[in-house]
């Protein structure tokens, strides 16, 4: 059997108050019903993973930013995603400093309308309460310990 490997995009995006967007969508893992997720998703074959990212933000925000710069986090991980048809995949992270925004339903899938239930701005202390969870595993630490050079100054 043939390693299945999965490359994704994926968009850290604060607003002006240091509030990361997530969507809550439908979870795959038994004991997940629920999770909140970054926008992004899966590169697409010829994409590089900036293309991906800058792709997949306009579809799931209606964002259009033509350089989102370097990826500021990289993540290898067996997915635990809906579907089991990846065994491996590698995820590229890319922050967007922006206003607060409502993100635009207009580009979705199919899927993306059905699998995300909510999108909602979090601020660290938040996310740092809520027993929801959330993915990756590693965003508290990202958040506090990585991206705080990164996040200085307004958007």
């Amino acid at each position: 059997m043939q390693n299945r490997h999965r490359l994704t995009s994926r968009i850290l995006i604060f607003d002006e108050q240091d509030r990361i967007l997530l969507y809550l969508t439908v979870g795959s893992v038994p004991a997940e019903r629920t999770r909140w997720i970054t926008p992004g998703g899966g590169v697409e074959p010829g994409e590089s993973h900036a293309e991906g990212a800058r792709r997949e933000l306009f579809e799931e925000t209606g964002l259009d930013i033509s350089d989102l710069g370097e990826p500021v986090w990289r993540q290898d991980f067996v997915p635990d995603y809906a579907g089991g048809d990846h065994d491996t995949a590698h995820a590229e992270y890319y922050l967007l400093r922006t206003t607060g925004f409502q993100p635009s339903r207009e580009n979705w899938t199919a899927e993306e309308l059905l699998d995300v239930l909510e999108t909602r701005w979090w601020t660290l202390d938040e996310l740092t309460s809520t027993t929801e969870p959330f993915r990756p595993p590693e965003l508290l630490d990202l958040i506090r310990n990585q991206l705080p050079p990164l996040l200085k100054g307004s958007p």
